[in-house]
């Protein structure tokens, strides 16, 4: 079959978008479906160009293609991780999971928290074809922290999408500012600035995150 201009244009376009998208870390390529667009079959092509990239999706459609994180965001999201997965092991309630997991939210946005926490009883009424594919569950407990190139506005709007689809606790955290805000289901939004330590409360009582390690990041 002979390709018209727009296909011949196309792999050109795509190395373009992927080279934006690399230049410099934790930059976000947003795509935007058209009206008649299927959400889904957008998200699927979409991760089939951009694969092994963090890719994550709105309850309204709209694409968005992550790229790696620069050296101080990732160090800062192992700090978190880290300590919520031994936590976690300890714990022995639920499970931990890091930013490369891909939750899909009651809207049908897709997302991937830089760390989140489910309970036991939710994830062993998976399948385990369920449980090997992105997660169709709530998890119970999010944190996202703060890149450079992240604007706080836009993750406070993702906090709440949290909320609304039923995330029990979440954690936005600012290392440039050392602030903190607390998303709590049904309630405002509690914010505290220069604190050296979180405590989890329910339903993930009994951990604790030292904030000195994100806040150093790798500021030696």
């Amino acid at each position: 079959m002979e390709q018209n201009s727009h296909s011949k244009a196309w792999p050109d376009t795509f190395q373009m978008l992927r080279r934006l998208l690399y230049d410099g870390p934790g930059q976000t390529l947003v795509i935007r479906p058209g009206k008649s667009a299927d959400p889904e079959r957008v998200y699927a092509g979409v991760c089939v160009l951009f694969e092994n990239t963090k890719i994550e999706q709105d309850s309204e459609g709209n694409v968005y293609v992550i790229s790696p994180a620069g050296g101080e965001s990732s160090h800062q999201n192992q700090q978190l991780t880290l300590r919520l997965g031994l936590w976690a092991q300890a714990d022995g309630r639920g499970k931990a999971f890091d930013s490369s997991v891909g939750f899909i939210f009651p809207d049908g946005s897709k997302r991937s928290p830089d760390g989140s926490w489910v309970k036991l009883e939710t994830l062993k009424a998976l399948t385990r074809d369920q449980l090997r594919k992105l997660l169709q569950v709530v998890p119970d407990f999010v944190v996202e922290i703060m890149s450079p190139s992240d604007h706080w506005s836009d993750l406070q709007a993702k906090m709440r999408e949290y909320s609304r689809n039923g995330v029990a606790l979440g954690w936005l955290i600012d290392p440039d500012k050392r602030r903190v805000e607390i998303h709590r289901r049904f309630r405002l939004p509690e914010t505290l600035d220069n604190p050296t330590m979180l405590r989890g409360e329910d339903p993930v009582g009994g951990f604790t995150l030292d904030l000195e390690p994100i806040w150093e990041g790798l500021n030696f």
